[in-house]
């Protein structure tokens, strides 16, 4: 069979192809231009069944839109599990050899890439999470002018734009005061910014079937399920919701060694789990945060709050109890989500 294993390094301005032919022999290589036109006629050049990877990056979406529809087969691998191309030499050409090896050889870990139906509200989701974070950087910036000269606040008082005069003229540096004046009109310039772009989110959620689904479930507010939507795309990605702990950095990693033994010339398996390392580090930080925040507020009220209380009567601590509480919060979303079916308090088995 005439297939070709293709492999693409991408850069602002140009980008490294290496083909390997269906006996793993690299069989060319070249650089063209970043632009989509060039690109896509470069692969329509090549005859046979094309499988095709690049790593994934700035232009990675860009990228699998554009050449996806050409190929038998597109992945988008993830740079950090490509131990291979850390090894010796580094070089553009260099990198594509060792990329298209892993693709002939089958060892590249793919990065999910969905379809165009949630990608509106993705953009739209990281514009209100860009803008929230500059508008933190602010409030941040301009809080240490007033703690650092030792003029005390309390609460969310002093981010009052239509009350800056006073707070100004507690400042009596000309220098500082004109810094600080400047840092409220990029506060109230971004109040506005973020109330728009959050209004916009909202709206583009409500196009989806999920959210009638996923607001329903205590604990999780239209921002956070407008995010969910976002992130997850669908949810059957996923076959079980171990592999969906582990995407929302839930998952517990253990470490074990020597798990078998002969007992009586019978291979057994030692029945002592092993050693627990702390929760997966490679995870989805947005859906880590949306489920912890969601587990704080299910443990002071709403129908998990029982549940919260039986793990602590487990004797669990409760930074234990509210990790189990977004694990199990997690697994609710998506056993619904994947159902179609709405939340039933009555359904919350408790805890042994």
């Amino acid at each position: 069979m005439d297939e070709k294993y293709v492999a693409m390094d991408v850069h602002k301005a140009s980008v490294v192809i290496g083909v390997r032919n269906a006996a793993g022999k690299m069989i060319s290589r070249a650089t063209v231009e970043t632009k989509a036109q060039t690109l896509k006629d470069y692969v329509r050049g090549l005859s046979g069944t094309i499988h095709l990877t690049f790593e994934e990056g700035t232009q990675s979406a860009w990228l699998y839109d554009l050449l996806r529809p050409l190929v038998a087969e597109c992945i988008v691998c993830d740079p950090r599990r490509n131990k291979l191309l850390e090894d010796g030499n580094k070089s553009d050409e260099i990198d594509v050899d060792k990329l298209s090896e892993l693709l002939y050889l089958g060892r590249l870990r793919p990065v999910y890439h969905g379809n165009h139906g949630t990608r509106a509200l993705k953009e739209l989701a990281h514009n209100y999470e860009a803008l929230v974070k500059d508008q933190t950087r602010v409030k941040n910036r301009l809080k240490a002018i007033f703690r650092g000269r030792g003029i005390s606040y309390e609460g969310e008082e002093i981010y009052d734009c239509q009350q800056t005069e006073p707070w100004l003229a507690k400042l009596s540096e000309r220098g500082v005061r004109e810094r600080a004046r400047q840092l409220y009109q990029q506060l109230d310039q971004l109040a506005g910014w973020v109330a728009t772009a959050r209004r916009q989110m909202l709206a583009e959620s409500r196009r989806h079937q999920a959210k009638k689904i996923l607001q329903l479930i205590p604990t999780l507010g239209e921002i956070s399920v407008a995010e969910l939507i976002a992130t997850v795309d669908t949810p059957h990605r996923f076959r079980s919701k171990r592999q969906f702990w582990t995407y929302c950095g839930l998952a517990v990693v253990r470490h074990t060694s020597a798990d078998y033994h002969f007992e009586q010339g019978e291979l057994r398996r030692r029945a002592k789990a092993g050693p627990t390392r702390g929760l997966n580090r490679n995870y989805n930080r947005r859906l880590k945060r949306i489920f912890k925040s969601a587990a704080l507020t299910g443990s002071t009220k709403g129908p998990f709050k029982s549940y919260y209380q039986g793990l602590l009567g487990r004797g669990l601590s409760s930074e234990l109890a509210q990790v189990t509480l977004a694990r199990k919060i997690a697994a609710i979303t998506l056993t619904l989500w994947k159902k179609g079916e709405r939340f039933d308090p009555e359904k919350l088995v408790k805890p042994d």
